[in-house]
């Protein structure tokens, strides 16, 4: 039986899969935001496309029951290092628009997995 919850809960994976693997996306391509951002905080271009690669990989953990928690807490943590560096600059902006995202992962954890094939070896 498919419940409301269960519902929501596959609405926000799907955002915040699709979030990970955009921003990630940004970072391992070098946009000039993502660039730009991260060069603020001395990050080299390889770091950056290290951490993209982690945001990616984060995300697509989450899609599997195995890795739910693992991938969400991933996540969750390059976003707390993202808040880190937005709190040490005094951009209490930059932490407004991050905190969702953090919470997000944690909602999403919360609630757990959603697919009924979750026990497949």
């Amino acid at each position: 039986m498919v419940t409301t919850a269960k519902i929501i809960n596959s609405v926000l994976i799907t955002v915040a899969v699709f979030m990970g693997l955009k921003q990630g996306w940004a970072m391992v391509s070098a946009s000039p935001k993502m660039t730009e951002m991260f060069g603020k905080w001395n990050f080299s271009p390889s770091g950056l496309k290290i951490l993209g690669l982690v945001t990616i990989c984060s995300a697509l953990m989450i899609l599997f029951s195995k890795t739910f928690v693992y991938g969400n807490v991933l996540m969750a943590s390059t976003i707390l290092l993202i808040i880190g560096f937005h709190l040490r600059d005094g951009d209490f902006r930059g932490v407004v628009i991050e905190l969702p995202f953090l919470l997000l992962n944690l909602v999403i954890i919360y609630l757990k997995y959603p697919l009924p094939f979750k026990n497949i070896s």
